[in-house]
């Protein structure tokens, strides 16, 4: 664990303000959920919660088998990072943090498909320089909870339309596993 330095006291409801650095560092957001743990040197531990994460085996998978059916490699990555993968070297993209612009594609809920020609990349991950042919976001319950992301192959071709619909489906799908 990490010291930062900084003490903040209790308020009368039970309340502590995370500071503003802390929650730009984590990315933690307005009304985003925490786990809060407890160890037994007394320390209280505040964890951002991944519904994504909570179904982690699903999502692999998926990955797993949705790799089968098309050329792409897969990426399933909750709001923070990378938490399934298939077709790529897993120790290299697991736990890898999701890049700024694919973190504002998830919050604006857009759905990215590469063009030929368009000269845009969407970087996934950071630390990785391989683009997205293809991000979804996964929503639940109206909130978005990460993506699945097809990236672009080597040799720079685009997505097929059935890439594409599978992306979307598996989206969709994983959105729903959260719901239940």
């Amino acid at each position: 664990m990490k010291a930062t330095g900084i003490v903040r006291r209790i308020d009368d409801l039970g309340r502590v303000v995370i500071p503003k650095e802390i929650r730009r560092t984590m990315r933690i957001r307005e009304g985003e959920p925490l786990e809060i743990y407890t160890n037994t040197e007394g320390e209280v531990i505040f964890k951002k919660y991944s519904p994504v994460g909570e179904m982690l085996s699903t999502a692999t998978q998926y990955a797993e088998v949705l790799s089968k059916g098309t050329p792409l490699a897969v990426l399933i990555c909750d709001r923070d990072h990378c938490i399934a993968c298939a077709g790529v070297a897993r120790r290299e993209f697991l736990e890898r943090r999701v890049s700024p612009a694919l973190d504002e594609l998830m919050e604006e809920r857009h759905t990215h498909i590469s063009k030929p020609g368009d000269g845009k990349r969407l970087m996934v991950l950071e630390g990785i320089d391989r683009s997205a042919a293809v991000a979804v976001p996964i929503l639940s319950a109206g909130d978005v909870i990460g993506a699945v992301v097809l990236l672009t192959p080597e040799s720079g071709a685009v997505p097929s339309e059935s890439d594409i619909k599978l992306t979307e489906v598996a989206a969709a799908f994983l959105g729903c596993q959260t719901e239940e």
